[in-house]
């Protein structure tokens, strides 16, 4: 049995958020909160729960909103490549989603998201450049715009990343790094570049884990 705790914290946010999960076997289970959980006294507010099976199905319970979304997701292969496609289905706005990425090797691949009986449509190509740098750029069909990012790995376990959104002119900053020994942490800084006196969005995310 393995346990992990991930806290979030945010500049702008009265109190972090929290998930705990633990993996029993191959099943996880996971219960989160957000700062409205825990402001005023404690609250059903902001709290999920959620069972997954890694690779095969989510079930997400909001208990406030009393909605539950389903995750289904598999491997098929289409001309030799892997195709990694997940069904999302949200009960409360009546929404599905298809999601699917089209591996060619281990630098290239595709993927789109596309929200059934809408003409919402995500497009994203990503490449990776000596297993070190990674280029990607999407676009957006509804708002008919496009996102760009580049990461680099340095030091093994450390990644920066920067991205930046077209539509909404915010550009994004994030650092993170993921060992087994010290856990995982993530700091993330995002600019609106539309608004110069708009202060930056600051967080810091950590998980640690611990097998039992």
């Amino acid at each position: 049995m393995k346990a992990s705790l991930k806290v979030r914290y945010e500049l702008d946010k009265a109190a972090p958020a929290t998930t705990v999960a633990v993996t029993v076997g191959d099943v996880k289970f996971r219960a989160s909160m957000t700062d409205t959980t825990i402001i005023n006294g404690p609250s059903l507010n902001g709290l999920g729960l959620a069972v997954e099976k890694p690779g095969f199905l989510i079930v997400d319970y909001n208990v406030p909103k009393k909605d539950l979304r389903f995750q289904f997701m598999n491997t098929i292969k289409v001309s030799g490549k892997a195709l990694n496609w997940t069904y999302i289905r949200s009960r409360s706005d009546d929404r599905t989603i298809l999601d699917g990425t089209l591996v060619f090797d281990s630098a290239n691949k595709i993927s789109a998201n596309h929200e059934l009986g809408s003409r919402n449509c995500k497009l994203k190509y990503s490449y990776v450049h000596e297993g070190l740098i990674t280029f990607e750029q999407g676009y957006d069909t509804a708002k008919k715009s496009w996102d760009f990012a580049v990461s680099q790995r340095i030091h093994g376990d450390d990644v920066l990343r920067a991205s930046y959104q077209t539509s909404s002119k915010v550009l994004g900053i994030e650092w993170s790094r993921n060992s087994k020994l010290n856990g995982t942490f993530k700091i993330s800084a995002s600019f609106n570049m539309a608004d110069e006196l708009e202060n930056p969005k600051l967080s810091a995310e950590s998980t640690w884990s611990v097998g039992f």
